[in-house]
This record gives C-alpha cells, structure tokens and sequence, in this order.
C-alpha cells in the first residue's frame, strides 16, 4: 500500500493555492485530510508539542489517517538522550488512536559514518523503544551496504529521497530496511540549495510528470517489500507539494 501526502499542511503561502482565503487556519489540517490520507510533521521538530495539540491533530483527522512526525531535534542535531522520554510521551495521543505512521529522524550533513554517531543510531531504537522509525541521512558517505545492514539489525528503516544531484547529497535510491518504506521528494532546485537567503527558497521547485515517472517503477518495487510505503512532498512552497502529490497519485496505477 503506498499512502501519498505532503511535508507540512499549514503554510501561509498555501491560502489561494490549496486553501480558500475564508478557512480558518485551525480548520485547514480537516480539509487536508479530505483528500490526503498522510501527513508528515515537521513543526514536532523544533519543539515537543504538547498533549493537547497532539489530541487536536487525533480530532480533526478521520480513523485510520496517518502522521508521520519528525524526531525533536535535540534528538538528531544535539542528541540530547534526555529528550526521548518527554518525546514519547507527547505522542501517545497519536500511538493510543493508532495513527502513528512513524517517526522520522532527520540527521544533519555533519552527521557522518563515524563509530560514534553509529552507535548514537543504537541508542536511538532504545530510546524510541518500539515505535515504527526511519532515518534521513543527508550525508552520502552513508549509502553504502555496512549502513543498510545496521538498520535492519536495529528495525530502522531508510529513507529514501529525491532532491538535487549535488555532490556529497543522497542518491535517488528506493531501498526498505525497516517495517515500512519511507520517500521524500525536496525537489530539485539545485541553484538556490545552498545559496538562499530563505529556507522556504530550497524547496521551491514544480516536479515535471517525466521527473515523477522516473518514481513510478521504483515505489512499486520497493512497495512490493513492505505492507506500508509513505511518500511526501516537501517542495512546500507556494502549495507546490500538493500538485506535485496530485500528480504522483495520478501516475502510480498507470
């Protein structure tokens, strides 16, 4: 089963171009969840959201709707141990309605292949016990079979990713090491990648159908290894994720 939905549902340059100037911004996630059945979250990553908005996204979402969260960052960028605890607790609301998709550990650049930052990978499956996970590497030095095999022995799985062909970045490999299959689509603006004086500027890019056909073969044989394969959009700006997810949901029976 192969679920589409985008990085993120509430932006402010998404009113006009996915929401109607007269909703609401506390009733935009009910709409999304309309017509997409996932949602990856990003805000998860710069602060641990309280019980209360956790039980929000449980309300206005219908039964078997899935939310990917991404990991807190004082997991993936200071590994600060003491956060997985709080982390956990935070996402019962989601474990308890069971619309946990998984939880995604996005590691930065600096995190490379070293022996320390493998073992920290060992802490991280304890600290988040069983609870389904993933890990981005942004890092290509990390693409490699040793990598594969520690996540399978851990149970985490990889995430696969499309984004500019830059040297040092991950390849557009479709690989499932863990329980579920996992693939984000960053676009591909390679001019404004690391030149930009925006964050939003990164993942400003409109996917072609040729470029989103390339994907077609890939998700069928990686989701043919797995019951679960999530897929989102992250080229958010200007609501771009949602056709570009539009789009891909067109072509995947084909």
């Amino acid at each position: 089963m192969i679920r589409i939905g985008t990085s993120g549902f509430s932006y402010k340059d998404w009113v006009g171009p996915v929401y109607p100037e007269t909703l609401a911004p506390h009733e935009r996630l009910k709409l999304y969840a309309d017509e997409f059945s996932t949602v990856e979250l990003n805000v998860t990553h710069y602060r641990i959201p309280s019980t209360r908005t956790v039980e929000r996204w449980v309300r206005q979402t219908p039964d078997g709707f899935l939310f990917s969260v991404k990991a807190f960052g004082g997991l993936t960028h200071e590994r600060d141990e003491s956060a997985f605890a709080p982390f956990v607790e935070s996402l019962q609301p989601l474990i308890e309605s069971r619309k946990l998709g998984c939880i995604l550990a996005q590691f930065p650049y600096s995190f490379h292949g070293v022996p320390e930052n493998r073992e920290y990978l060992k802490k991280l499956r304890a600290g988040l016990g069983d609870l389904p996970v993933v890990v981005e590497f942004r890092n290509a030095k990390w693409v490699n079979q040793s990598t594969f095999d520690l996540l399978r022995s851990l149970g985490l799985g990889f995430c696969s990713v499309d984004e500019p062909r830059l040297r040092g970045l991950i390849p557009p490999i479709a690989v499932a090491t863990g329980p579920l299959g996992y693939v984000r689509f960053h676009g591909r603006n390679a001019a404004k990648w690391y030149r930009h004086k925006e964050a939003w500027e990164r993942y400003n890019y409109d996917y072609s159908e040729d470029e989103l056909r390339e994907w077609v073969p890939k998700l069928h044989k990686l989701d043919s290894t797995v019951p679960l394969t999530l897929v989102y959009f992250n080229n958010h700006f200007g609501g771009k994720a949602v056709r570009s997810a539009r789009m891909l949901d067109r072509l995947l029976p084909g």
